[in-house]
């Protein structure tokens, strides 16, 4: 099963056993890890699930689409490397993916 290593706001480093074919947010919140809010549940309609993506993994996921762009533009936390975790699906070719949860606007 791939791995999902996930950062908190806190630093705690927690690994997780992603599940392919859901998005990165649908791992991160099944594995009970609440302070990523994901309000809009997925819908690329808000910038609650915001993570930065680790500098070195950031070429292996797909571009980010025009939405998701105008959304991360919308946060005060937004960096190089920020993505919406409800807009990255994840599997195989993603094991060992780390991202942090960015900062609550």
């Amino acid at each position: 099963m791939p791995k999902l290593i996930v950062a908190t706001r806190e630093g705690e480093e927690r690994e997780l056993d992603g599940e392919s074919g859901l998005s990165v947010m649908e791992n991160i919140r099944d594995a009970g890890i609440d302070e990523l809010l994901a309000l809009c549940g997925g819908c690329c309609s808000c910038a609650t699930c915001h993570v930065h993506v680790d500098p070195d993994d950031y070429a292996r996921l797909k571009p980010m689409s025009e939405d998701e762009n105008d959304l991360l533009d919308s946060t005060s936390d937004r960096d190089a490397t920020s993505r919406l975790s409800c807009q990255i699906l994840f599997g195989p070719e993603l094991d060992g993916l780390k991202v942090t949860i960015a900062a609550e606007d």
